[in-house]
């Protein structure tokens, strides 16, 4: 980590103040570090601070992950914006853009979960012949007896 000076210790956060401006935990914040999708610096008294685009970063983080990006795509994703600076209206449509397919996929997921939904008995059997949601046409009869554990992807 770099160690801040003269010239950026001015723009610096700290945890709290980066805590108190995005309504997250200090320990959510720590969290995200850790995982590489922020970074810190370290004061001379080897304290973390912050610039300031990761408050726009935390945000982009939040969204992603309200829509229901993992983590591993999130970060992935942030690694392709420059260090240092505030992702912009650009670097959103360029990352959004990325996570709509995906999220388009599981809305349609949802759709015809939500619109079969009144036909579920919900036994959790997943062996019924007539089970649309869990085990459609009756696909794991092939698999041999006993419950399986299906994956509709």
């Amino acid at each position: 980590m770099e160690r801040l000076n003269a010239d950026n210790v001015g723009k610096a956060l700290t945890v709290g103040q980066v805590a108190e401006r995005t309504g997250l935990a200090v320990s959510a914040i720590h969290f995200y570090e850790a995982k590489g999708l922020i970074q810190s610096r370290r004061s001379s008294g080897n304290q973390r601070r912050y610039t300031r685009d990761v408050l726009r970063r935390l945000a982009v983080i939040k969204i992603a992950q309200r829509t229901g990006i993992p983590l591993a795509e999130i970060a992935e994703a942030l690694a392709t914006l420059p260090e240092e600076r505030t992702p912009n209206a650009k670097d959103w449509g360029r990352l959004s853009a990325q996570w709509r397919e995906d999220l388009d996929k599981r809305i349609e997921r949802l759709t015809l979960l939500r619109d079969q939904l009144s036909g579920c008995i919900g036994c959790g059997c997943l062996s019924l012949s007539a089970c649309p949601l869990r085990n459609p046409m009756d696909e794991l009869a092939e698999e041999g007896s006993g419950a399986r554990l299906v994956d509709p992807d």
